[in-house]
């Protein structure tokens, strides 16, 4: 198994989690910019992952 894609998964749920944190005190002001954050995180290593198979599709 490709490790490299296993990291971008890893990186998914990363976001996703920031997605979800609960901000409280100070953090709270940053709520927005830490679920925008998250969203781009996940965006970004999903067409990571769609490219690496389609890489793979076509280098058959």
């Amino acid at each position: 198994m490709n490790h490299l894609s296993v990291l971008f998964l890893a990186c998914i749920l990363a976001g996703f989690a920031l997605m979800k944190v609960a901000t409280v005190g100070f953090l709270s002001s940053l709520s927005s910019f830490i679920v925008i954050v998250g969203a781009l995180v996940v965006i970004v290593f999903a067409l990571a992952i769609i490219y690496l198979g389609l890489k793979s599709l076509t280098k058959m």
